[in-house]
């Protein structure tokens, strides 16, 4: 029996408890442009530091769509072939042969056959051209940053109708647009004519107050007054010189790692043991570690007595 398809969200209020379902803490600015971008069927670019929450936005939707994910992971020197198609070469040389062997076929019969979708491999652009069980699948396209401009320009083309010409095959189109999201971590600068046929959001390091309800959904075994110095502290983290601010995921993953050593609280000793899940350049542990970190605690402590939270 076929999965019935969930239908898409009709207002920004049932689009923030989309995300809700998938245990996603999102603001309004946020679902906001989420729900146009797939109101319109427009692409959603997403923009921001490492580790706030981008990448997340597309499994949840998948998740609570019930949509496949089709995920591009970008890098430099990424082709058409590993981004949308290429051919089953060896098969194809298999299939030359015994052709050869038998002659049962003619060459241009031989070809045709050699040149079906029998052999054909699709890449994650190609795949998200096909429709899923519950509907056009989920296409994220992952650090786009970090691909060069000739493939940036071949993607313009490729979300502008959502199209891609096999000149063996002919034009494969999509039935309906995939739900695309594009991610950047801005190490470059993506050219306007790709941003221009999107829906753009920055995805900005979360309040206080909201990084605060995301660890009480993603790590609830940390205990409310640990999260709350987590927290404090991270917060107080970003203001300080370093090369890689932490971003929300490693918040989590730090309140999971304290939550696994027992603690309820934070102490000097046990910051300075654990910095390596929080920050991932050994100079920016260095500056940290010891006296910084310590005089960081009390500040918090200081804050959270003041405003009653202690």
């Amino acid at each position: 029996m076929a999965a019935e398809k969930i239908t898409l969200p009709t207002s920004v209020d049932e689009t923030l408890a989309l995300l809700e379902r998938g245990s996603y803490v999102a603001d309004r600015s946020l679902s906001t442009v989420l729900f146009l971008a797939m109101k319109r069927n427009r692409p959603l670019f997403l923009e921001g530091e490492a580790g706030v929450g981008k990448t997340e936005i597309a499994k949840v939707l998948a998740e609570t769509l019930g949509r496949p994910l089709v995920r591009l992971q970008c890098y430099e020197g990424l082709d058409v072939s590993a981004a949308v198609y290429e051919w089953n070469y060896a098969s194809q040389m298999v299939e030359i042969r015994l052709a050869e062997a038998t002659g049962d076929r003619d060459r241009e019969a031989l070809e045709s056959d050699i040149f079906s979708e029998k052999f054909l491999i699709e890449r994650p652009l190609l795949k998200a051209l096909r429709p899923g069980v519950g509907g056009a699948p989920v296409l994220l396209i992952d650090e786009l940053d970090r691909t060069d401009e000739p493939f940036e320009a071949f993607l313009l083309e490729v979300l502008s109708d959502y199209q891609i010409t096999i000149p063996e095959l002919g034009t494969i189109k999509a039935p309906e647009p995939p739900i695309t999201v594009i991610t950047s971590n801005r190490t470059r600068e993506i050219h306007d004519a790709l941003k221009r046929r999107c829906f753009y959001h920055w995805v900005d390091y979360p309040s206080s107050e909201r990084e605060l309800e995301i660890l009480r959904v993603k790590a609830p075994g940390a205990g409310d007054q640990l999260s709350r110095e987590i927290v404090a502290f991270v917060q107080g983290l970003r203001e300080a010189e370093l090369f890689k601010l932490p971003g929300v995921a490693e918040t989590i993953d730090w309140a999971e790692a304290l939550a696994a050593l027992d603690k309820v609280a934070l102490d000097p000793e046990t910051i300075d043991s654990t910095l390596g899940v929080l920050l991932k350049y050994q100079d920016d542990i260095e500056k940290m570690q010891g006296s910084e970190a310590a005089k960081l605690l009390a500040q918090v402590r200081q804050e959270m007595t003041a405003t009653g939270l202690a």
